[in-house]
């Protein structure tokens, strides 16, 4: 199966290098997509330019993809999902939720000359970051791109409800399956409380899996690739 892999905030695609092999060896064609706004010296490439750039993956795929979103990133999954519902075999969250219609993409830090820089490392303490060594925090460090204003402010806007048809598996990492359901019965993830066909799975990380347990969680993408 296609799978496509999206990183979340400051992310490109070189996020997935370590998950890459290991889906290849489990017999599956990971696509690790680098994003309008990453590394290319846009400051102007807006929310819409980077659902163009999944769906147009999503629409290269021989066969229905499934489209694997990590942190902010679940919102640009459900985004294509929204946009290609037919398309996608399965969208998978990793460590965040999708916004509801209305809600801001990701307005979450200072915006700096148009630019939502990474933040460092103070934001993050605690469970999010406890697994990161300090080679692995310089890593991500420095490959963060700054996220365009016209993508971190953008409002999401979600228009065909057969979204909730396409099979969601949300990866939990910093908090538990348990946390997750409790948060999605409580209403504060609509859209997931919507979904036909939700899964919750628990993996023994932070919130960069994909740094620290990337065996791991290539093994948990094809077991729900097969599911």
């Amino acid at each position: 199966m296609d799978i496509l892999l999206i990183g979340g905030l400051w992310l490109d695609g070189s996020a997935w290098n370590d998950v890459v092999p290991a889906l290849e060896q489990l017999g599956h064609r990971p696509v690790p997509i680098t994003l309008p706004g990453q590394g290319d010296g846009s400051t102007t490439a807006s929310l819409d330019d980077q659902v163009a750039a999944v769906v147009a993956a999503v629409d290269a795929a021989p066969e229905r993809p499934m489209v694997v979103g990590h942190s902010a990133a679940c919102t640009l999954a459900w985004l294509a999902a929204d946009a290609r519902p037919e398309r996608i075999a399965k969208a998978v969250m990793i460590g965040g939720f999708p916004s509801a219609d209305g809600e801001r993409y990701a307005d979450f830090f200072p915006v700096e000359n148009g630019l939502m820089p990474f933040p460092g490392w103070g934001p993050f303490e605690g469970p999010d970051a406890a697994d990161l060594d300090e080679q692995t925090r310089q890593t991500i460090a420095a490959a963060a791109h700054p996220v365009p204003e016209a993508v971190s402010k953008a409002v999401v806007r979600l228009r065909d409800e057969r979204r909730y048809d396409v099979p969601v598996t949300l990866v939990c990492p910093e908090f538990t399956p348990a946390q997750a359901q409790e948060w999605i019965n409580a209403g504060d993830l609509p859209e997931l409380a919507k979904a036909k066909h939700l899964d919750l799975v628990d993996i023994n990380s932070g919130h960069w899996p994909m740094y620290t347990r990337p065996v791991e969680l290539a093994q948990l993408l094809a077991a729900t690739a097969a599911a």
